[in-house]
């Protein structure tokens, strides 16, 4: 799937079903849903998506901050606080595992797209002082080199954008995107924007 893959942690089920009605559109895909800190932490293992959006409060032993600082320390993943929480405490804890955004419920499905198409955007380029993209760069890693159309694609991934915004920027279809993002992903050997993130780094 080319589409941005998001894991929902909320122990709220009916949120958790609306959330995953506003998700699963042209851009976004809901990777999984889950409801406590131990599902999420077996997500992470075993379906890495490339955004999570985190619950605060989990009625568990662990909340949804416990889960940000466990993936700070585990994985290279942006993550979104969505709670009804804006207290000085929570917001001081939150604050402490450097999230992505922190989005105030109840939300409007234009505040939770904006937040994570943000989100996206700061994560991937937040890093980008290291240096810049390069084709040439690239193919020297690859037994299948990358053509300029799909670097195109390339940069687009790595500014954080979505597919939509990507087909409005070349000119293409949104269909036509997935497929470069396909055959990208398969050059790159990752499963993921974040994973071919993660490689583009290694080389810069």
């Amino acid at each position: 799937m080319s589409e941005i893959k998001i894991l929902v942690v909320e122990d709220e089920p009916m949120i958790a079903m609306d959330i995953e009605q506003t998700l699963n559109n042209i851009d976004f895909s809901v990777s999984a849903v889950v409801h406590t800190y131990q599902d999420a932490l077996q997500q992470l293992e075993t379906n890495l998506p490339d955004i999570v959006l985190l619950d605060v409060n989990l009625n568990d032993e662990k909340d949804g901050i416990d889960i940000g600082t466990f993936i700070n320390e585990k994985y290279h993943l942006p993550f979104v606080y969505l709670t009804s929480y804006a207290d000085k405490i929570t917001l001081e804890r939150a604050k402490k595992t450097r999230p992505a955004g922190y989005i105030v419920k109840p939300f409007e499905e234009k505040d939770l797209l904006a937040g994570l198409e943000i989100a996206l955007y700061n994560f991937s380029t937040k890093d980008s002082s290291q240096g810049s993209l390069s084709l040439i760069n690239i193919n020297k890693h690859l037994l299948s080199a990358i053509s300029e159309r799909e670097f195109d694609v390339l940069i687009a991934i790595y500014e954080g954008k979505t597919n939509q915004q990507m087909a409005d920027g070349l000119y293409v279809s949104v269909n036509t995107i997935k497929t470069h993002i396909s055959n990208i992903y398969l050059k790159l050997d990752v499963a993921s924007r974040t994973a071919a993130l993660a490689k583009l780094r290694g080389w810069m």
